[in-house]
C-alpha cells in the first residue's frame, strides 16, 4: 500500500553510507517516520526532498513494521533558516515540539499549517522570533488537548487584574489579591495575561497578529515555557539549545 501527502521534514538522520531516517510531519497522516533510499547522496533526486526543514510532496511505501520513500519532490526549502544559526535553533525547537505533540496516524492539517507559517515568518522576519515562539508553544499545546483556563481567577473569579501568577501545572490563573502561599507560579503583567489569552483563544488567521515588548514579553515566554515544560513532563534540549544563543 501507498499514500501520498505533503509534509515537512522535522528530523533525519543518516542510516549506512546512502540511507536516511526522517520524520515527516504530513498532513493526511501527521508525524510520519520512514526510511528515505539513497536518499543521503546528493545526486539523488530525493537528498533536498527529504532534507530537514524541506517541504515536500512525498509518496510513501507502507511496509510490515515501516514507511519507506518512493517519489519526494520539493515545494519549498527554508533556506533562509539554515542560514542564520539563531533562526535555525529555533527552528529546530519547532519541529522538537512538532514530534512531541503532534498526532500519528491522522491528519494533522492544522499542525502542519501552524508550523509552516511560525517557520516563514522567522525565515523572513515577518514577526519578532520571541513572539511567533510562546504562539506555537501554546496554540500547539492546546491543540494537543493541554487547553489551559485563562478566563479568569481561580478563586475569586475577577477577569482583570494589574498583575496575575499563571500556573503552569494546574493551567489557570489567580489574581495577586489572591495569590498566597502557593509556589511555582509566574506573575504576568495585564499586558502579558492578555497575550497568553491571545494565543490560546484567538482565531487562527490572528494568532500571530499583537505586539507586546520588554518585561511583559519575556514573562509571556516564561509562562510557555513552564506550561509545556509541566505539561509534558520534559525538557526540550534545543531549547536549552537557542537560549544558549540568545
Amino acid at each position: 500500500m501507498k499514500f501520498r501527502t505533503e509534509g515537512l521534514i522535522i528530523k533525519e538522520q543518516n542510516i549506512g553510507e546512502q540511507d536516511k531516517l526522517i520524520h515527516v510531519l504530513t498532513k493526511s497522516n501527521g508525524v510520519v517516520k520512514a526510511f528515505a533510499r539513497g536518499a543521503k547522496s546528493l545526486k539523488n533526486g530525493k537528498s533536498a526532498a527529504t532534507s530537514l526543514l524541506s517541504y515536500s510532496l512525498l509518496t510513501f511505501h507502507t511496509g510490515r513494521e515501516s514507511y519507506t520513500v518512493g517519489d519526494a519532490r520539493a515545494i519549498h526549502i527554508f533556506s533562509k533558516l539554515r542560514a542564520d544559526v539563531k533562526k535555525m535553533c529555533l527552528a529546530q525547537y519547532f519541529c522538537e515540539l512538532a514530534l512531541t505533540v503532534c498526532p500519528r496516524e491522522r491528519a494533522a492539517e492544522k499542525y502542519l499549517s501552524l508550523i509552516l507559517n511560525a517557520l516563514y515568518l522567522v525565515a523572513e522576519d515577518k514577526r519578532q522570533p520571541e513572539l511567533v515562539k510562546p504562539c506555537v508553544e501554546m496554540r500547539l499545546a492546546a491543540m494537543a488537548g493541554y487547553l489551559p483556563d485563562l478566563v479568569m481567577c481561580r478563586s475569586c473569579g475577577v477577569y482583570a487584574a494589574p498583575e496575575m501568577v499563571f500556573f503552569p501545572k494546574t493551567g489557570d490563573i489567580e489574581c495577586a489579591g489572591c495569590f498566597g502561599s502557593s509556589s511555582g507560579g509566574v506573575l504576568l503583567s495585564e499586558a502579558a495575561l492578555t497575550a497568553l489569552r491571545h494565543t490560546v483563544y484567538a482565531d487562527d488567521a490572528k494568532l500571530f497578529s499583537f505586539a507586546l515588548s520588554g518585561e511583559s514579553l519575556k514573562q509571556l515566554n516564561t509562562a510557555s515555557e513552564a506550561y509545556l515544560r509541566c505539561q509534558f513532563e520534559k525538557e526540550f534540549k534545543t531549547l536549552i539549545f537557542y537560549k544558549t544563543m540568545l
